[in-house]
């Protein structure tokens, strides 16, 4: 006899009344596997509270935890996600944003393929969607190389998969880190992060079971368009990309490696030797470019200084 497997998928919501109920439909209506939603909602003034509260009511597979908190962004949320998880009955875990559509076959077909690949870590290729009806593939799913973990997330974090394995791994590392990781501002890249560097096997998808929306109050989204590109750009030169990289080396244990030691000071010198191994440090061939220049640029500049 079949036995559906037992997923419990965290949503981190914030002043989400506009789009929740369609992704919450889209989560709570999953083929071929039976769905617990547990709900962490950041301090709103849109009744995004008083409607999760309602559904937990109306519905038994689904969990809020106490309302009340100020995260102040989707990482702390998710990190109180996870650390407030209870593992016992499930049989794996993923993540979910507040405002996207997930096609029915999304979560029973990442079991077929982290089964099929025996991996335990998973995430996909998405289809974007904006108000005006445009609709692009984001592909993320590039060959995986020796440092990208360190350096980018897998693909969107509402893609993510865990088995359970990986993922109480992860949720012990979170407790005992619980402090220091608030300084992590992506949830996703250090997720992946955290697998890749303790051993964990992550597979991308090629396909998408998702819809991905893009609005203006996205935190995250797709990073296109020239507007992306001077934030982008902002965050490498403002010093923030290869803090949270050196930050992320840290507390996942790999600071004492030789790849990390050549770099993680971030002095001349060292964005030079980074520099040179960009083509181990992203998965796009385009990406390995940039990546590469950068680190270059960033050195000149410090020198300048």
């Amino acid at each position: 006899m079949f036995v559906k497997p037992k997923f419990l998928v965290l949503l981190a919501a914030f002043n989400g009344m506009k789009w929740i109920s369609d992704q919450v439909h889209s989560i709570l209506n999953q083929q071929g596997v039976s769905v617990t939603l547990l709900i962490s909602v950041d301090s709103s003034n849109d009744e995004t509270e008083e409607w999760v509260s309602a559904l937990s009511e109306r519905n038994p597979n689904v969990v809020v935890l106490e309302h009340g908190r100020k995260f102040g962004g989707a990482a702390p949320n998710f990190f109180r996600l996870i650390n407030d998880a209870p593992l016992k009955e499930f049989d794996y875990f993923s993540f979910a944003d507040q405002d996207d559509i997930w096609l029915p076959n999304k979560l029973i077909e990442a079991v077929g393929v982290m089964h099929s690949a025996v991996a335990q870590g998973y995430s996909s290729n998405v289809t974007a969607f904006w108000p005006d009806g445009k609709e692009t593939l984001i592909v993320k799913s590039q060959p995986q190389v020796e440092f990208d973990h360190l350096f980018e997330a897998a693909g969107p974090g509402c893609t993510y998969v865990f088995s359970k394995e990986l993922f109480h791994d992860l949720q012990k590392h979170i407790a005992n880190r619980f402090s220091d990781i608030q300084n992590v501002t992506l949830h996703d890249w250090y997720c992946y992060a955290f697998s890749r560097t303790h051993g964990y096997k992550w597979i991308i998808d090629v396909h998408s079971y998702m819809r991905y929306r893009q609005h203006g109050n996205n935190q995250v989204g797709v990073n296109s368009g020239l507007k992306a590109l001077k934030s982008r750009l902002f965050q490498v030169f403002n010093g923030w990309w290869l803090s949270q990289a050196a930050l992320i080396s840290r507390l996942t244990g790999v600071e004492n490696t030789p790849f990390v030691q050549r770099w993680i000071s971030l002095r001349r010198v060292a964005l030079i030797r980074l520099a040179f191994s960009g083509y181990k440090c992203r998965r796009r061939v385009r990406d390995k470019i940039v990546f590469t220049v950068l680190c270059v640029v960033l050195a000149i500049l410090r020198q300048k200084k």
